[in-house]
Parts: C-alpha cells; structure tokens; sequence
C-alpha cells in the first residue's frame, strides 16, 4: 500500500511550521477518538495507490448535472470554463450534497468549487504539481514524485476521481456567499499551508476546527468520503469512494461530457 505521513517533512526533513498531526494521529484535537477523517495510524491511503487502481468498475449511468440548477448548493466560480463543466457532477452527488446541505445550520451552505475535470485539465494540473515540487526538490523522481504529487492531484488517468464526475472539491459559505474559516484555503498544498490542508491536522483556528467538523458530520452522513490529504475533496462512487467504502466496485467510470452537459461513456 502506498502511504505517506500526516504531515510530509520539508527538504532537509523539517517539518512545515504549524503542521504537526493531531495528538493522535488520524483523530481530531481535542477529540475523544470518534472522529476520525479516513486516517490511519497518522497514515494516508493515496489516490493514486495500486490498491485503488485496481478496483473493478461498473458504471451505473448517471448523468451529470449542473450544480447551478439547485437553489440549496451555492457555486464558487474562481476555477470557470467557458462550457461550465467545473459545475457538473453526477447526480448521485448532487442528491447527496442537497440532502448534505439540509443537515447545515440556516446561515451555512455549501459550495462547490470544481466538479468535473475532463483527461486533459487533470494531467495539467498533475504536470504542474510535479514541476513545483522539482523546484524545491530536485532529487525527487519516479514513485516518490508521484505519490507527493497525488497527495493533492490524482495522477491522469481515465479514472481519475474528478474525470468520473463522482469527486467535487467544495467549501461552507455563509448566505451571502462569503467564504467561511476552513484553516486553509481550497487547493492549498501541504508545502503552502505547512501541514494545514489535511484535514485532520491540528494548529488551526478553533472556528476552523468547528468549521471542518461540521463539513465531515454532513458529508460522511450522506455516504460521501473525504480523501485526508484535502479537507476539501470529497466524493462519492470512484475507486476511491469504493475503498473506503469497503464495496466491491466504483460505480462511476470516466464521464465524457458533451457540450450539453449530457454524460457519455467513452466505448
């Protein structure tokens, strides 16, 4: 299995300012044990492992559907494309965060960052997650530069959680669509946040603490998993999802999406 430490050490081995684990790793501080965020043993399972990628699929059908057409989700737009795609999940997701958001006290809601993330843009966004590292890190290669890099991007795959239209990186806002206190902002790495992204990491401020407990108390309600390296990565139906799940298959396969928004399947 390929893991990595809660919180990666620096070049040098320093570990990031402020990014210790919990004082139990995989729980939360302060916590009493229940609450536990998918880590193991202050462990992280990656997306990209062989374990993962071996999981059977067998696609259920779904289509995509764009998040803008539920009036309980709210949409962050900082990552558009002109055909809207970064909206669209399956519906299996969008019924889980509507039913998710339901759970939320009256003044929060949730927000969708990006969705779906056709082949092409996810083995950009991995080639510049390799690069960056490679600048700080010039002895990184081969399985290690892979497995950093998949601690925040999926390598590029058909399958890749986002390409499935199953995984959604989000946030909680309040009414007014401003960004609550997460600890870090979405997409931040280990190395920019020192340790901060993992979602079980402690050192944050006690409203983000608040703030990710009540993330995963809604989510995990409604069947979905977080992968702990992102506070903000959530999915439902990819080989990820089938893992943690303990199910058999992923029921999301690569989504192929047309112009219309309209879910195909690549033959």
């Amino acid at each position: 299995m390929t893991v990595v430490p809660h919180v990666v050490p620096a070049a040098g081995g320093v570990c990031p300012a402020g990014g210790r684990p919990a004082d139990r790793p995989g729980e939360w501080p302060g916590s009493t044990g229940s609450e536990r965020s998918g880590i193991v043993s202050g462990e992280v399972m990656l997306i990209g492992d062989p374990a993962v990628r071996a999981v059977p699929v067998v696609d259920n059908g779904e289509a995509l559907v764009d998040v803008a057409s539920v009036p309980e989700l709210s949409v962050d737009h900082r990552l558009a494309d002109p055909q809207g795609m970064y909206r669209m999940l399956r519906s299996g997701v969008v019924d889980r965060l509507g039913r998710a958001a339901a759970l939320l006290p009256g003044d929060v809601r949730i927000c969708v960052v990006e969705g779906y993330r056709p082949y092409e843009l996810q083995k950009r966004y991995f080639e510049q997650c390799c690069s960056e590292l490679l600048s700080a890190r010039p002895d990184l290669g081969g399985a290690e530069l892979e497995a950093l890099a998949s601690r925040v991007v999926a390598p590029p795959e058909d399958n890749s959680p986002h390409a499935t239209g199953g995984a959604v990186d989000l946030t909680l806002c309040d009414g007014a669509g401003r960004p609550l206190d997460m600890g870090t902002d979405v997409n931040q790495s280990p190395e920019q946040s020192g340790g901060r992204c993992y979602t079980a990491a402690a050192e944050l401020p006690p409203a983000a603490i608040a703030n990710r407990r009540l993330l995963v108390r809604v989510l995990e309600a409604v069947g979905m998993v977080n992968y702990p390296t992102e506070w903000w990565h959530w999915s439902y139906g990819d080989r990820y999802w089938a893992v943690r799940s303990g199910e058999a298959a992923a029921c999301y396969g690569p989504a192929a999406a047309s112009r219309t928004g309209r879910v195909g399947h690549p033959a």
